[in-house]
């Protein structure tokens, strides 16, 4: 099976964020940044609500403002028809119900979930996640966009003590998620070679995916032993996660990830 590398395409704040300036100036920075991923040989791209901290959880309890799923579903679509690459959604902090349904709207292939099973503490608080009621809802649209679900998400602990083979099988084989996806602990760290492996003995031949962290230096390492990579901020003007995508870094990305 390919492997798919796809690269973050991090809104603008959207409407009802703290800093929002201006919804033209939101789809031009993503209509740029995915032609730049295009551009670089990427297969596909991710859209986030990267620039609306601070979050809300995205719970039944705390969903995510109305704005944000019609300004993710605004943005994949221009992006869409802009590039043609293979959009995902990912709705933070955790509204994968509200990811579920831009994807069904924009004919997304993947949404990312960070917490679809278990309990973690979060920036944003305790955050349980709602596995049955997004699949629940995946039935009721008649979906089949794949699930990927985040094991030891970043910027969050588990709220309970947690064997990791353990919990990564339970994820694996209990919450329907169609791939798990590692992370460092913080946006842009790679994640750790030997939590990788552990799970990956864990899980055996069940999709996992990189979810933070690639770069050229540690791909011939990481690439080979992931079923696919979401990566944005080395994909940027110097590294830096505010600053626009740079083609010549995802060019560079590109070459040390071959398809496989």
């Amino acid at each position: 099976m390919k492997r798919s590398l796809l690269g973050v395409v991090h809104l603008l704040p959207l409407p009802s964020a703290k800093n929002f300036g201006a919804m033209d100036a939101v789809l031009a920075q993503a209509v740029a940044d995915a032609r730049a991923y295009a551009a670089g040989g990427f297969d596909g791209v991710v859209v986030e609500n990267f620039g609306d901290a601070p979050f809300r959880k995205g719970t039944a309890a705390d969903p995510v403002s109305p704005d944000v799923p019609a300004g993710l579903a605004v943005a994949a679509d221009r992006i869409r028809l802009a590039t043609g690459l293979p959009v995902g959604i990912n709705c933070l902090r955790n509204d994968g119900i509200a990811a579920l349904g831009v994807a069904a709207v924009v004919q997304a292939r993947w949404i990312r979930v960070n917490v679809l099973a278990g309990a973690y503490v979060t920036d944003q608080g305790l955050i349980e996640g709602e596995a049955a009621r997004l699949f629940a809802y995946r039935t009721q649209l008649r979906s089949d966009v794949a699930v990927l679900a985040d094991f030891l998400v970043k910027h969050a602990s588990p709220l309970a003590a947690l064997d990791v083979a353990a919990g990564a099988r339970d994820l694996a084989e209990r919450s329907g998620a169609d791939g798990l996806v590692l992370s460092g602990a913080r946006t842009g760290q790679p994640v750790d070679v030997e939590l990788l492996d552990t799970v990956r003995a864990a899980v055996g031949a069940f999709p996992i995916w990189l979810g933070s962290g690639l770069t050229v230096a540690n791909a011939p390492v990481l690439w080979p032993r992931f079923d696919g990579a979401i990566v944005g901020t080395f994909c940027k003007r110097s590294g830096l996660v505010d600053q626009p995508v740079d083609v010549d870094r995802v060019r560079a990305l590109r070459a040390c990830c071959p398809s496989m």
